[in-house]
């Protein structure tokens, strides 16, 4: 991890850049949904008020309403928490992914590391929902910088895309030599003689990294990658870890069903070879209100669980 920076929330890392782009692009547009100070848009906001659309609790209206802007040449980024704005997935459907409208929706609060808010503002599906829609980019950060460089190259991608951010803090996992690829898997560990390679997304991916720390003070190697793009996937790079590996390993704060791991389940499923494959996240079952490292601890996806899952697949 690098130690140049401090924890942040990719959504507060978002809001930062999103307000520096707006200087440079005069195109931005950014509409919310009575979430800035949440998602924080507000920082856009108050810097150029008269590119801010405030829709209220009107999701439907402001993806509809940012489709139409988007036609005319305007980058529109729209807002909200990840559970309320895939809920209205017949509006993302038709009015963006289908008529193509570079809209780029923003889901903050994903999974259960929002932790006391409880199942009802978390985003647990939503990866599953924007995945399903053809022509939709689909992204999730793990740091602070990998936020950064996935705006700014927002602002010049032609497909509609959905970016999932996280309310906790995260640790900074790259360095400033980082340059966020789409498509392409960020191996942050490599070890030639590991039988377990870990893929993991967004929040999940510092844990990854403690349980790296952990399983090599006692002696156990494996390979670690981080994958910011959930769609489109590279299935070369996927391929190319699962050839060396006997276990792939995927680690998420969303559901088993229809997220990372089954991307990958979905790449892998048509290869001939003895790599096995392991998901972790939530189990088709809701989420509750906790605090976040309980939560993950609960549902498997803490470091700790994520050491004892490993040590499982080596002693099976």
């Amino acid at each position: 991890m690098s130690s140049n920076q401090k924890p942040k929330a990719t959504r507060q890392a978002f809001g930062e850049v999103l307000a520096e782009l707006g200087t440079k692009h005069t195109n931005l547009v950014v509409f919310d949904a009575d979430l800035a100070k949440s998602t924080k848009s507000e920082m856009f906001a108050k810097k150029f008020p008269d590119r801010f659309y405030e829709m209220g609790i009107a999701e439907a209206n402001m993806i509809g309403t940012a489709a139409g802007m988007a036609m005319q040449g305007f980058v529109p980024f729209i807002c909200s928490f990840g559970c309320f704005v895939t809920g209205r997935f017949d509006q993302i459907r038709m009015s963006v992914a289908y008529a193509g409208a570079n809209v780029r929706v923003i889901g903050t609060h994903a999974g259960v590391g929002i932790g006391d808010d409880g199942h009802s503002q978390m985003g647990l599906e939503d990866l599953s929902l924007m995945r399903g829609l053809p022509t939709m980019t689909v992204l999730q950060p793990c740091d602070e910088l990998e936020t950064r460089q996935m705006i700014e190259f927002l602002m010049t991608h032609d497909a509609p895309a959905y970016v999932r951010l996280t309310r906790q803090n995260l640790i900074p996992v790259h360095d400033g030599e980082y340059r966020f690829r789409l498509g392409r898997v960020d191996v942050l560990r490599e070890s030639a003689t590991a039988n377990v390679a870990i893929l993991a997304t967004g929040a999940t991916v510092q844990e990854c990294v403690r349980a790296h720390e952990i399983l090599q003070k006692q002696g156990v190697q494996i390979t670690l990658a981080n994958v910011p793009t959930i769609k489109p996937l590279n299935s070369d790079d996927i391929l190319d870890i699962a050839k060396g590996h006997r276990w792939l390993l995927t680690v998420e704060d969303h559901y088993t069903i229809g997220g990372l791991g089954s991307a990958v389940a979905e790449i892998i499923s048509d290869r001939s070879g003895p790599t096995r494959l392991v998901r972790l996240g939530v189990n088709d079952q809701f989420g509750e209100s906790g605090e976040p490292i309980e939560l993950y601890d609960k549902f498997g996806i803490s470091a700790a669980k994520i050491v004892q899952t490993v040590s499982g697949l080596l002693n099976s």
